[in-house]
């Protein structure tokens, strides 16, 4: 069956007549906002599938049905129309194309590649943003949304599916956009690193118990290794700045309110193929980034030794710095254990201990201080082994904790866009209750999940859609109208002439 282009043309007027009198007839005088804004909407959604219908029809019209050849050469005769379906915002609608086939010589439809179709019936609008909303929501809330708003009835699968498909390219479109403008760079180029779980599933050859014993846990986790990288303007602070800040202290003579410089063309990633993997493709993006306009580079990392020894192999010309906020994480850890949480003394306790953290070469003497108190007799053996780790862990670290050189450079000394990034970019959509994920599938939503955060959705998806067209056609993408020429009335482009 294919469709009559005047019938059609015809249909789309009485359509636009019955909106033009749903606005202005005695009834619309009664209409609430909603109610108007609502029917408009529905009324919109099958007036667009007309106009898409009318589309199709009229370019499959316009399309030759004389003896088509390959691009290998193969001349193929007119066999008859055919159908494929084709599933938009707007809903499902056929498209009749001419087909070309010959017995053993193969077949063709090239209006395919003329409207460059991908290998479903979803519409690349579609998909871009059923694909959106899943990698920042649940797959079947997804589906929820696109019934409820546009009458489009997806499965959890199909969306699963298209976000497997989508990211297939994303690997290679940042191994071809080029560098941030330098003029758009800062002087100091940081990069962070850090690990956080994704449940996935078992995949065991024996069926899971109906239920579990004590301590079993469906499903395991595996550490997705996420990295930032970002310039900043450098920022010197001092130790007492920094205290004001922290504790939020309010005095005469502390310096609040400092303007601190925002990151600049951050770029977050994720990979569960390990820590190796991650940091050598921080490396390629990061040399793509490198020039005189970069002064200095620091490393920040949380104190996992596995990454900072790693970090130091693949980036030896970096200052490495331990997460000032995980530091202080360890002063907590001992505050409490030894005057309680509740105690008074507790805050001031803290306040003195940071301010020796934050000055030059003062944790030596936090070191001493907790190995003497673990040493004394009347140190209870909770205290005692609070003590001892923090003091190992700030044995250990020191290297890496020259907090007042640090501020004096102006350098960040908190890991926080990389902490942001693990909650935000893997523990808020991997985590959430229930979830199990497959290796791939997670792998797959993890990359869109980094397109998006780096506000690159829209130029990757033009990026995709272009190697789509040249896989499945062997030809260049089709060169279009721009959506604002497309746009333009009658009216404007006289103006324009």
């Amino acid at each position: 069956m294919t469709f009559n282009s005047e019938q059609i043309i015809q249909e789309i007027r009485q359509e636009f007549e019955h909106m033009l009198d749903y606005v202005t007839n005695e009834a619309a005088y009664l209409a609430t906002a909603d109610q108007m804004e609502r029917g408009l909407f529905t009324q919109l959604l099958k007036l667009g599938w007309r106009l898409l219908l009318l589309f199709f029809t009229l370019r499959s019209q316009q399309s030759s049905r004389e003896t088509f050849t390959t691009p290998e050469g193969i001349s193929l005769p007119y066999h008859r129309d055919t159908k494929r379906d084709y599933v938009s915002i707007f809903g499902k609608l056929p498209i009749w194309r001419p087909y070309f086939y010959k017995t053993g010589m193969g077949s063709a439809c090239p209006l395919d590649a003329a409207l460059s179709l991908g290998e479903d019936s979803y519409s690349d609008m579609l998909r871009e943003l059923s694909t959106y909303l899943g990698v920042n929501g649940v797959y079947h809330k997804v589906c929820d949304i696109l019934e409820r708003f546009l009458g489009l009835r997806l499965s959890s699968r199909v969306v699963q599916a298209q976000i497997l498909t989508d990211a297939v390219d994303v690997g290679a479109y940042y191994e071809q956009k080029p560098a941030p403008p330098v003029a758009a760079e800062a002087a100091v180029l940081v990069i962070q690193a850090d690990g956080k779980g994704v449940p996935l599933i078992v995949e065991a050859e024996t069926p899971p118990p109906l239920r579990l014993g004590k301590g079993q846990k469906r499903g395991h986790k595996k550490e997705a290794i996420v990295t930032t990288a970002y310039t900043i303007a450098p920022t010197p602070r001092t130790p007492e700045a920094v205290l004001a800040s922290y504790y939020k202290l309010s005095t005469a003579t502390e310096k609040r309110g400092i303007d601190h410089p925002a990151p600049q063309n951050k770029h977050v990633w994720a990979t569960l193929d390990g820590k190796d993997t991650a940091l050598e493709r921080l490396v390629q993006h990061i040399r793509t980034r490198e020039g005189s306009h970069i002064q200095q580079r620091v490393a920040l990392c949380d104190g996992c030794e596995a990454l900072q020894t790693r970090i130091a192999s693949y980036f030896p010309d970096y200052v490495q710095i331990l997460d000032f906020i995980h530091a202080n994480e360890y002063l907590w850890d001992v505050a409490t254990v030894l005057l309680g949480e509740d105690d008074q003394k507790r805050l001031p306790w803290m306040i003195q201990h940071t301010r020796q953290l934050l000055a030059e070469e003062k944790t030596c003497a936090i070191i001493a201080e907790f190995r003497d108190l673990a040493a004394q007799s009347t140190t209870k053996a909770c205290q005692r082994e609070q003590l001892t780790k923090t003091a190992n862990y700030f044995e250990r670290n020191l290297p890496y904790m020259d907090y007042a050189a640090y501020l004096a450079h102006g350098w960040p000394i908190a890991s926080g866009v990389i902490e942001g990034a693990c909650r935000h970019f893997v523990k808020d959509r991997c985590e959430l209750s229930g979830m199990r994920w497959s290796l791939q599938g997670a792998d797959c939503l993890l990359r869109l999940r980094a397109v998006a955060e780096n506000d690159d959705w829209e130029a990757y998806h033009t990026y995709r859609k272009r190697q789509r067209h040249e896989r499945l056609y062997n030809q260049p993408y089709p060169q279009l109208a721009s959506a604002e020429l497309l746009a333009l009335t009658p009216e404007t482009l006289a103006i324009a002439a």
